[in-house]
């Protein structure tokens, strides 16, 4: 009777369990395992802080987390946020990444891109923003850099805190929230306000802003994507048709909403009259 070698039979039982190996990972994406731990872990660059009884309520700067309690209603999951996720994935903690990346380097033909260094694939949300400096129509202020030594605002954890300054030699004014910083604007504090210009370009048709609708063309576009770890063709097929709902029709009432909510908290806030 012939008998099997017995390198034969270790590498058959080597390959029975890379292929068991093999099976469970290709089942273990991240969305059975948040369905499994009850909870939908999402990394943004920036969290706002809770809302706490009492304080004025503030409209956040980005629109990240609408998305957030968007994904977490559509999935049935709870949600917790994970903040300062600027290189989360490569550890593994969350399970899903919103991210601003550069415009144009999140897509390609097959609508994601393979983010080959942190082993992620970006899907795209459909927003897409740049930075746009408002001003009093009566502003010297005609190009960026004529910001050099003025006193410009910006909202704490948006896209350009930080920049400014180190771009164009402004004075940043770090205020909590886009209101606070649009308001400041109002009363003379500021000199212009940066805020992303797909929302602030809506805020601007309001009558109220008339005289404060000067701008600088919007710089540094980039869009908002959704980075998913691993690339488990079940996760990524249910991601990108939920990712799907958010069309057209979805952020025309995103930005309704944050330009009326924004222009209140601006009308409620502002006791002195309009810098003249």
């Amino acid at each position: 009777m012939y008998r099997i070698p017995f390198s034969a039979f270790r590498w058959l039982a080597l390959t029975a369990v890379c292929a068991v190996a093999s099976a469970g990972t290709a089942t273990a994406g991240v969305l059975d395992a948040a369905r499994q731990a009850g909870t939908l872990r999402v990394g943004l660059d920036y969290a706002p802080p809770p809302y706490k009884g009492g304080a004025k309520f503030r409209t956040p700067e980005g629109v990240d987390t609408v998305l957030v309690d968007d994904l977490a209603a559509q999935l049935r999951l709870p949600l917790s946020i994970l903040p300062n996720a600027a290189q989360p994935l490569k550890g593994g903690r969350p399970d899903l990444v919103l991210a601003l990346v550069p415009e144009g380097a999140a897509t390609d033909a097959g609508n994601a891109a393979k983010v080959e260094s942190a082993n992620t694939v970006n899907i795209p949300t459909g927003y897409s923003a740049g930075g746009m400096a408002i001003m009093r129509t009566d502003t010297t202020i005609r190009q960026w850099q004529d910001l050099k030594g003025r006193t410009v605002c910006v909202s704490e954890g948006g896209a350009y805190a930080g920049t400014l300054a180190a771009r164009y030699g402004a004075i940043e004014k770090v205020m909590r929230a886009p209101a606070d910083s649009l308001l400041a604007v109002r009363t003379g504090q500021c000199d212009a306000a940066v805020h992303d210009d797909t929302l602030v370009k809506d805020l601007l048709k309001l009558p109220e802003w008339k005289k404060f609708s000067a701008q600088l063309a919007p710089t540094s576009r980039r869009q908002l994507v959704m980075q998913v770890r691993g690339a488990d063709a079940g996760d990524l097929a249910q991601l990108r048709q939920l990712a799907g709902r958010w069309n057209a029709a979805f952020w025309a009432e995103v930005k309704k909403k944050w330009v009326n909510n924004v222009a209140f908290e601006v009308y409620l806030d502002q006791n002195v009259p309009d810098c003249h």
